[in-house]
């Protein structure tokens, strides 16, 4: 059963051929590969995209091999002495919006649209585009109509998929063929091949944010939930903000956001919602057995739990309980910032999803016990 979702329609998109994709940083050695085992199945309206990449690829090891050697050594000497702060939850369920508030703070560093988009030479390159290039992004993001921009806080995820590493996020490119990698969203479930590589390219991407900025690292990607054994193994200091939301309400958002993605970033015409929805479904379950399972051994004092909807309705005080549980130091510099986000935030409208009850019912059936351990159904 394919589960359809009446929604607003999405506003056109500024320059939506030429705006760059999140994969255009990919150089040939992980670009190639990666045609090679989709079989070059890309439809014809794409096809600009590919040809594109492919014929930028040269520049793109250029500029690669510039970094490596004039930053690479400095990088794998740097030390992560902060322990990171990890913002763990389901894709639509706050965690974008979390991530912003808490970037407010000038203690913490985070990944960029631009770093994470071009993470072999962002530190050569970044300057520069981000001064200049804003032109080439939309004003806003297509599942969300949140703003977009080079210099605002991005998922991780995206630079592990630019750096070659194993994610699922490379779906998005090929969203017609198996979705790769489903096994990196459990930290049980990683192929040790995988769990190495990952490991490999998430520790010196850390390193190179550390070493442009000097500081604590905040972080966010959803994968991140089902990953807390192996984050906890890389960084036994870390601490961890993990938000939950309405399933009837991710569920559909969630649908959005990767129909969105790919309509507007991947190298087919999408055929198979059926693929989809079994990804979407299997996901949640994945990330929350994994987090479930492995939550018990952090302590309590570096992990806590917030509700999207109490998070939205008192943004202000949500972020002060964070700040004082985890003991992330003292906010009375911030809250100016954040009261002045939160006044912007207030006209902002959440897209209109709407469900019928056989909708409903297919969810709390694939969900359920997620909706009943953080108190969105009944026992």
């Amino acid at each position: 059963m394919v589960s359809m979702v009446k929604a607003e329609p999405s506003k056109p998109l500024k320059y939506s051929i030429f705006m760059p994709r999140i994969w255009h940083g990919m150089p040939p050695q992980v670009w190639f590969p990666l045609l090679i085992r989709n079989g070059f199945r890309i439809s014809f309206s794409r096809m600009h995209h590919a040809l594109g990449v492919s014929a930028f690829c040269p520049t793109t090891a250029m500029l690669a091999m510039t970094q490596h050697l004039g930053w690479g050594r400095a990088i794998s000497r740097t030390r992560i002495e902060q322990p990171p702060v990890f913002i763990l939850g389901h894709w639509r369920s706050g965690t974008t919006l979390l991530h912003e508030y808490l970037g407010l703070d000038p203690r913490f560093a985070w990944p960029t649209t631009y770093q994470c988009f071009a993470p072999w030479h962002f530190l050569l390159t970044e300057g520069l585009v981000a001064r200049y290039g804003n032109a080439l992004l939309p004003d806003r993001r297509p599942m969300d109509n949140m703003k977009a921009g080079w210099s605002l806080p991005q998922e991780d995820e995206f630079a592990m998929m630019n750096l070659g590493a194993p994610s699922p996020y490379l779906r998005l490119m090929f969203p017609n063929h198996r979705v790769p990698y489903t096994d990196t969203l459990d930290s049980a479930g990683f192929e040790p091949e995988h769990l190495r590589a990952w490991r490999h390219q998430f520790e010196w991407f850390l390193k190179a944010l550390t070493y442009k900025t000097g500081k604590q690292l905040l972080l966010k990607s959803p994968p991140h939930t089902g990953r807390l054994a192996i984050l906890r193994d890389m960084y036994p200091q870390a601490k961890f903000i993990h938000i939950v939301r309405d399933p009837r309400k991710l569920y559909p958002s969630t649908m959005k956001l990767w129909n969105s993605l790919d309509e507007h970033q991947s190298l087919q015409t999408p055929t198979d919602q059926s693929r989809l929805q079994a990804f979407v479904l299997e996901s949640l379950r994945s990330m929350y057995r994994a987090f479930e399972r492995d939550r018990g051994s952090v302590p309590d004092n570096q992990i806590i739990d917030v509700r999207y909807e109490e998070f939205i309705a008192k943004p202000v005080e949500t972020l002060e309980a964070i700040y004082r549980h985890l003991d992330l130091g003292d906010h009375q510099g911030v809250n100016p910032l954040w009261r002045a986000k939160s006044e912007q935030e207030r006209g902002y409208q959440t897209n209109k999803l709407e469900l019928n009850s056989d909708q409903e019912t297919m969810i709390l059936e694939h969900w359920g016990d997620y909706a009943r351990e953080y108190g969105y159904l009944e026992t």
